[in-house]
């Protein structure tokens, strides 16, 4: 797809909502796009519009072996909620072996050079395979999450994995998620309910205080440039 069939497909649905917009793709590439989920609030509105449109749809996650508990909780509560089965991509056992015994098991607090070695063989390269065969995967990301998201756009052209990224709630505010899911009783990581608002790896996420941005958090150690895994290239 061209930069023009890009821009015409969010000229088209500018204003339209996420269920339009995730109803319009999944009947396009029925076999060939996939929602990767990390179980945040986001991603848990994202699956239960999916499940609305089509309960065969695929979802999947990506298990680095770090999550909190809380985090396999609510994808268990998920999974028996909306009667689907959730797949887990996990990271190659030899490169997390070679990694933890040449840098030690918590080598992302040394630099992020290490931290981004880390993601990339817990996180990117379990996407490398999960997205491997598809024209277009679904993503909760958010312009209001980051600086490193505020010019993103509903559809776009993923340059770094040859493939359409799909962004239903792009325009969402942290409060449109919320009034989705209490109004639609939607399962959530039980961990937003204690401080937590970005939910990544455990050792790698911390809870925020008020007033701080959603997504400080995250790497909290490291600067706000600097805080992707590396799934979301520009």
């Amino acid at each position: 797809m061209n930069k023009e069939e890009i821009k015409a497909l969010n000229i088209k649905f500018k204003d339209s909502s996420p269920e339009e917009l995730l109803q319009f793709f999944l009947k396009e590439y029925p076999s060939k796009i996939a929602f990767a989920t990390s179980f945040g609030a986001e991603d848990q509105v994202i699956t239960h519009m999916i499940t609305k449109v089509d309960k065969t749809a695929e979802i999947f996650m990506l298990d680095t072996g770090r999550h909190f508990p809380e985090t396999y909780d609510v994808m268990h509560k998920t999974e028996a909620r909306y009667k689907i089965k959730i797949k887990a991509y996990f990271p190659d056992a030899r490169d997390v072996e070679k990694m933890v015994n040449t840098y030690g098991i918590n080598l992302f607090y040394d630099n992020v050079e290490h931290r981004k070695m880390c993601c990339q063989i817990r996180k990117t390269d379990s996407l490398m395979r999960a997205i491997k065969n598809l024209d277009a995967w679904i993503t909760g990301l958010r312009s209001a999450q980051s600086v490193t998201r505020i010019d993103l756009d509903k559809v776009m052209w993923d340059e770094a994995n040859g493939l359409l990224k799909i962004n239903p709630l792009i325009n969402w505010s942290e409060a449109d998620v919320w009034d989705y899911i209490k109004k639609n009783n939607v399962p959530y990581n039980t961990l937003h309910d204690k401080g937590y608002a970005s939910i990544g790896c455990q050792p790698c996420t911390r809870a925020i205080a008020e007033g701080e941005d959603v997504r400080a958090g995250r790497w909290w150690w490291e600067n706000p440039e600097t805080k992707e895994c590396g799934l979301h290239k520009r």
